[in-house]
C-alpha cells in the first residue's frame, strides 16, 4: 500500500502542532529546497550531484552515519560542492524507540564520520531528520537540548517504493509552493531513479521560478517572518 495521498494530510495536522519543526520555508517568496535523505549512496549520490552539478543547484542531504562511513569520499564530494548537509541517524533506527543516551550516540557518531569525511565541524551539522519522520515532543525537547534544529518536509513523494518517475514528478509538481521543502532519497530506496527524476523535475520547477535554496536559508526565511504567515 502506498500512503502518498496521506502526506500532505499529514503535514496539515502535524505542521501547526509542532512549529519549532522546519516544516517549509516562507510562502512570500518562490524559494524552495530540494533534499536527499538516506545517502550517500556509491552509485546513486554521484548520479545526483552530475544534475545538480549540470543545473548550477543546491540541495541539501540528510546522511545516514554508517553510509558516510562506507563512501567517505562521495560525502566529501557532496560537501565541496557546497551542499547542506544534516543528519538522519547513524543506521535509520527510529528515533521514538531509541534510550535518551542511543538517540544522542546516534546524532553525535554521525556528526563524528562527517568530520572525518568532510572535515565539517559538529555544530555545522546540526540539522536533523529524523527516520520516516518518527518523533516525539519528547525527541524534539532533547533536540534543542542538544542544540540541534528538527527539519521536516511538505512534499513527499513517497518515491522510496519506486511508482516511477512519471508519478513522481507529477506528484511534486502537484503539490509544490512558495517555500516547499521536498523529499527525495538517493539511497538504497528509491535512489535507482533520483537522477532521472530530478533530470526532468528541476528544469519544470525552473520554468515556473522557483529559486533552489538551502535548508539553512529557509531557517533564515522562517527566522524573519512574523509566525503567523
Amino acid at each position: 500500500m502506498q500512503f502518498a495521498p496521506l502526506f500532505p494530510i499529514f503535514y496539515r495536522i502535524l505542521q501547526p502542532s509542532f512549529p519549532n519543526c522546519l516544516w517549509r520555508g516562507n510562502s512570500q517568496t518562490k524559494a524552495i529546497a530540494l533534499t536527499f535523505d538516506d545517502g550517500p549512496h556509491p552509485q546513486y549520490t554521484p548520479e545526483v550531484l552530475a544534475v545538480l552539478d549540470r543545473y548550477n543547484i543546491t540541495a541539501s542531504f540528510f546522511w545516514l552515519g554508517v553510509c558516510v562511513n562506507r563512501s567517505p569520499a562521495i560525502a566529501k564530494a557532496v560537501s565541496d560542492r557546497g551542499h547542506w548537509i544534516g543528519l538522519h541517524g547513524y543506521d535509520h533506527r527510529s528515533f521514538p524507540m531509541l534510550s535518551l543516551n542511543d538517540l544522542k550516540e546516534t546524532l553525535e557518531k554521525t556528526q563524528a564520520v562527517i568530520y572525518n569525511a568532510c572535515n565539517l565541524q559538529p555544530e555545522q551539522v546540526r540539522d536533523v531528520r529524523p527516520p520516516n519522520g518518527l518523533f516525539t515532543p519528547a525527541t524534539l525537547k532533547l533536540f534543542f537540548q542538544w542544540n540541534y534544529r528538527p527539519v521536516m518536509w511538505s512534499v513527499v513523494p513517497e518515491d522510496w517504493v519506486r511508482p516511477g518517475v512519471t508519478t513522481v514528478i507529477e506528484r511534486i509538481m502537484q503539490q509544490v509552493k512558495n517555500g516547499s521543502i521536498i523529499v527525495l532519497h538517493d539511497g538504497a530506496c528509491g535512489g535507482q531513479d533520483v537522477a532521472a527524476t530530478i533530470q526532468i523535475l528541476i528544469p519544470q520547477l525552473l520554468q515556473q521560478g522557483y529559486e533552489f535554496v538551502s535548508i539553512d536559508n529557509l531557517w533564515q526565511q522562517v527566522k524573519s517572518v512574523p509566525k503567523n504567515k
